[in-house]
């Protein structure tokens, strides 16, 4: 009677990274100069406001954009990727 061969062993798997290596001084400096500047797009709009309706509309416009630049920036979407090697 003929025996089966035991199945070949599973590929090993490469190991997830628990941290991203930078270091936590630097995270903190950068969320903090993004608080910063958000801080600072505000109150520059609040002042350009005091002007008018018609600067207050492009204030508001322009202050749109830097705060969805800095929300973006913040999630990490410019940062590079680092593939896994399989």
């Amino acid at each position: 009677m003929t025996q089966l061969a035991p199945p070949p062993p599973p590929p090993t798997v490469p190991r997830v990274a628990l941290e991203d290596g930078d270091d936590g001084i630097y995270r903190l400096r950068r969320r903090m100069q993004m608080v910063f500047w958000a801080l600072a797009t505000v109150l520059a709009t609040v002042w350009v406001c005091t002007y008018g309706w018609v600067p207050a509309i492009i204030a508001v416009m322009i202050a749109k954009h830097i705060l969805v630049a800095i929300l973006v920036m913040g999630l990490g979407v410019d940062a590079k990727r680092q593939h896994a090697r399989c």
